[in-house]
């Protein structure tokens, strides 16, 4: 499967060059010049990588990756913005950035930026898969059905669920998911989790019938 980059740079010539080059290496890109549709693509597909400015019409670049971040969006950042400054990189860094790269750049350090990135953020998933009453979890192709209808979620979405199918009638506190699924329970809130969470049910119970993730209140959560 091709790794697919999402890049937002409202210069136009800026941006039709990086996906140039990042196509000629071969990588699927899909170029923004602003942010306005970006946070549902990257609910709706596999995105590897993204690519963003920080000096954006609408909303700083930084502050966006930042929402993503709290609503549990957790697709690898390389920021590329003319903000140089130190106290600009951490800022960055504080706000989601997983790299950092200022204008001018070379295109060449871009490209092994991202590539050392993806190396380091791609993750290799173990083939067969995990059954819970009419859950089909399929490791191999990343995919979910649910009573023999194909569902689509995302990877934070499948991971999350992967870990209460293996933990399946165990309570999972927050900070377990945290650690185990975002991997990083000093960084995200526990309201992160509980959107994911409501998100995740909405798409493989939207009638709320089935009952599959039940709160344990002041506890966390189990899969029944």
């Amino acid at each position: 499967m091709s790794v697919k980059i999402v890049i937002v740079e409202d210069e136009e010539d800026l941006l039709e060059l990086i996906e140039y080059n990042l196509s000629k290496e071969g990588f699927d890109t899909i170029g923004f010049l602003n942010t306005k549709t970006v946070t549902q693509i990257l609910e709706e597909e596999d995105i590897d990588l993204l690519i963003m400015d920080r000096n954006l019409p609408g909303v700083e670049g930084s502050e966006f990756v930042q929402n993503l971040r709290e609503d549990g969006i957790l697709t690898p950042v390389i920021y590329l913005s003319a903000k140089n400054r130190d106290s600009d990189i951490e800022e960055g860094f504080n706000r989601g950035a997983d790299d950092y790269i200022t204008k001018p750049f070379n295109m060449k350090e871009l490209i092994l930026r991202v590539k050392a990135l993806l190396r380091r953020t791609t993750k290799k998933h173990n083939e067969g898969q995990l059954i819970h009453r009419d859950l089909l979890l399929d490791k191999s192709t990343r995919t979910l059905s649910v009573d023999g209808e194909n569902i689509d979620i995302t990877k934070l979405e499948f991971d999350l669920l992967y870990e209460f199918i293996v933990n399946k009638n165990s309570v999972l506190e927050r900070d377990y998911l945290l650690e185990n699924v975002w991997k990083d329970a000093d960084t995200y809130q526990y309201r992160t989790v509980n959107v994911a969470i409501n998100r995740l049910k909405e798409k493989i119970d939207p009638d709320k019938t089935k009952d599959y993730i039940q709160t344990v209140r002041g506890v966390g959560y189990k899969l029944c």
